[in-house]
């Protein structure tokens, strides 16, 4: 059980070196075993990037806590505090038999320093986990709206221009249909976002490292990953990580009831997405029964976290970061993915040691 945090809004970060550090301090503490991955590009200000690792428990634990911090970069400052209040808490002091803890922080260490979703290669590494050596998989709604969605200039009047065929896309097919045009992901324009890229990239083969050695020993894993941008102000949306019929996806119904939602099911702020993080623990670890889930904390209407994102893809291919415009864009995707405000903060902690609580009591009891 874990103590209470007297402030959880000090648990988060304002920038990827202070979270990197803090966690790094609170796994010591807690007594983890610790691992560094260097990432071979640079911060902006010229300082170094890496993922961190902190495990807890036997090395030859057969049921495993896997949570993930910083899928999308820019969504790393609640993944990193979740992850350093939990070890502070004391979440995991008291571990059931035969059962070890693995927190990857900032596994896309390039993108929470830049303060983007993607990768170092312009990458969504939640559409990185597609299967390189076979056709890619399409998405004409993307390709129809391409010019709208990436365009290459920014200003009101061609912003109003954008809106239009959006609203004219989303009449036509639906407000999920242009969703899923536009988040899906798409594997063709490598300037353009929600980009899965074409082949496995850095953070992609960093995942496979860390967990593989794993796949000798855990039978059971429960799976958060931890992200932002999509639901209502601070609201926690326990996604299911496996279709409607899979056995995954019952485990998480068992575990978390109604509040489970489902991206094929309908239920969810997601829509269906190709080649997400799940993938890549399916393929390293084949001989676990996964139960994986992502948990997701809103932030602003979805229209406008979308702007933000297509704005944070402007300015880094077009634009200028040091103007008065690229500033501003900068503060505006920073805000899209976190709030830096007490009560956000707070509601996204204290969903946190709940569901972490419930995962862990699924795992060592199913």
């Amino acid at each position: 059980m874990a103590v209470k945090i007297s402030s959880p809004a000090a648990l988060f970060p304002g920038n990827f070196a202070e979270g990197r550090s803090r966690f790094r301090e609170a796994a010591s503490a807690a007594g983890a075993i610790l691992a560094s991955y260097a990432n071979p590009e640079k911060g902006p200000d010229g300082g170094d990037l890496s993922t961190e690792t902190a495990w807890l428990g036997p090395k030859d634990a057969s049921r495993l806590f896997f949570a993930q911090a910083g899928t999308h970069g820019a969504e790393g400052f609640v993944g990193s505090g979740i992850e350093t209040g939990w070890l502070q808490s004391g979440l995991f002091g008291r571990l059931p038999a035969d059962t070890a803890v693995l927190l990857v922080h900032a596994i896309n260490p390039h993108g929470f320093a830049w303060v983007r979703r993607v990768t170092e290669d312009n990458v969504d590494l939640n559409r990185n986990f597609v299967d390189h050596a076979k056709p890619a998989p399409d998405n004409p709604g993307y390709r129809v709206l391409r010019d709208a969605i990436n365009p290459t200039e920014w200003t009101p009047e061609s912003e109003r221009r954008n809106r239009e065929r959006f609203l004219a896309f989303a009449e036509e097919r639906g407000a999920m249909g242009l969703q899923v045009a536009i988040t899906q992901g798409q594997y063709f324009d490598d300037q353009g976002i929600y980009y899965g890229g074409s082949h496995a990239g850095w953070s992609n083969r960093t995942m496979r490292a860390i967990l593989e050695p794993h796949s000798g020993h855990v039978r059971k894993i429960v799976f958060i990953d931890l992200h932002s941008g999509l639901g209502p102000y601070g609201y926690g949306e326990i996604i299911s990580n496996h279709l409607a019929g899979d056995p995954g996806n019952g485990r998480v119904t068992d575990w978390f009831g109604a509040e489970a939602t489902s991206t094929d099911g309908g239920t969810s702020t997601s829509p269906v997405i190709t080649g997400d993080t799940h993938i890549g623990l399916a393929e390293s670890l084949p001989q676990a029964e996964a139960t994986g889930i992502t948990l997701e904390y809103g932030t602003l209407p979805l229209e406008d976290m979308l702007n933000a994102v297509r704005a944070d893809n402007w300015v880094h291919i077009h634009g200028d970061l040091e103007s008065k415009q690229g500033k501003e864009i900068k503060a505006q995707i920073r805000a899209a993915f976190y709030p830096d405000k007490d009560d956000w903060k707070k509601m996204a902690f204290d969903r946190a040691i709940d569901v972490a609580e419930r995962a862990m009591k699924g795992l060592t009891q199913s």
